[in-house]
């Protein structure tokens, strides 16, 4: 049986709630991903994918992610040239907006940064500070967009955050955005379309995630096991521990264009082992 096979196989044992054949099946893979799977399953691996910050850090600013957010930056610093007021929501520790502000010719006279974390907001804030027009907001989108004011912005950008609300939660951040900025960028992955519970599927994860860890090489096992595996097995089994709702690209449009965006542009970002990422932009 091939490793890819072997690692569906454990990964659908754990989804049936065998976590000690999961485990085992793991280790008789042999390969990477199936060393980390079993070391995580074994040793009490779990906690929410941000409570390892040192994780975080080596996956978000290493690997495939140095390309992703340098061609990332540059393609937004392109758009502030002739933008008034910026709003980033979900915008981390700034490593996307940061950068374009940076790279711009011109910047915005009006930035506000939005961001649950309070640890990567100050982070953000830190990189920024004494930036012009600059202000920072420690809560979710959704929060955020509930607030009772009047404020508008000429471009919203939001990089590999949206994801991470509920599709139905989205769509009415979306709708409640609508009327409040001339344009939206989003980056986002186009994943593939499969029948989640699909074996398929499964050999489709592990032979990705084999993949992604790879590229990580010394700091291989701190990404594993203080981010990717539990993203893997929130997705492998959702429920309470799920971090993300991804879609692929053309349902990221259906899905602006049902909130009430209009001129919906795809363009390809960049190559990722994951999947790859897209600049989707909407008016």
């Amino acid at each position: 049986m091939k490793k890819t096979d072997v690692l569906a196989s454990a990964l659908t044992a754990y989804r049936d709630g065998d976590q000690a054949k999961a485990a085992d099946l793991a280790e008789r893979a042999g390969s990477t991903l199936g060393i980390e799977l079993h070391r995580y399953l074994t040793e009490g691996g779990g906690g929410g994918v941000y409570d390892r910050p040192a994780a975080f850090t080596a996956f978000i600013r290493g690997g495939g992610n140095v390309k992703l957010y340098r061609q990332l930056s540059e393609m937004l610093a392109r758009r502030y040239g002739s933008v008034g007021s910026l709003l980033d929501l979900g915008c981390g520790d700034g490593l996307a907006v940061v950068p374009a502000l940076e790279q711009a010719d011109r910047q915005p006279g009006r930035i506000d940064l939005v961001e649950p974390s309070r640890a990567l907001l100050a982070e953000a804030r830190k990189h920024l500070d004494g930036t012009h027009g600059l202000h920072t907001w420690d809560v979710t989108a959704q929060e955020f967009l509930a607030r009772d004011d009047d404020r508008q912005w000429q471009l919203t950008q939001s990089t590999f955050a949206l994801q991470s609300i509920p599709t139905g939660e989205r769509t009415e951040v979306l709708r409640a955005l609508r009327p409040r900025t001339a344009r939206l960028v989003l980056a986002e992955f186009d994943v593939p379309e499969y029948d989640e519970d699909s074996a398929e599927y499964l050999v489709s994860l592990v032979t990705r995630y084999e993949r992604g860890i790879s590229e990580y090489g010394k700091n291989a096992s701190l990404v594993a096991q203080g981010f990717l595996l539990p993203i893997l097995l929130g997705l492998v089994k959702p429920g309470a521990d799920r971090t993300n709702w991804e879609q692929p690209a053309t349902d990221w449009a259906s899905q602006l264009k049902e909130a009430g965006f209009t001129g919906v542009r795809i363009e390809p970002l960049a190559d990722y082992w994951w999947s790859p990422a897209v600049l989707i932009t909407a008016s």
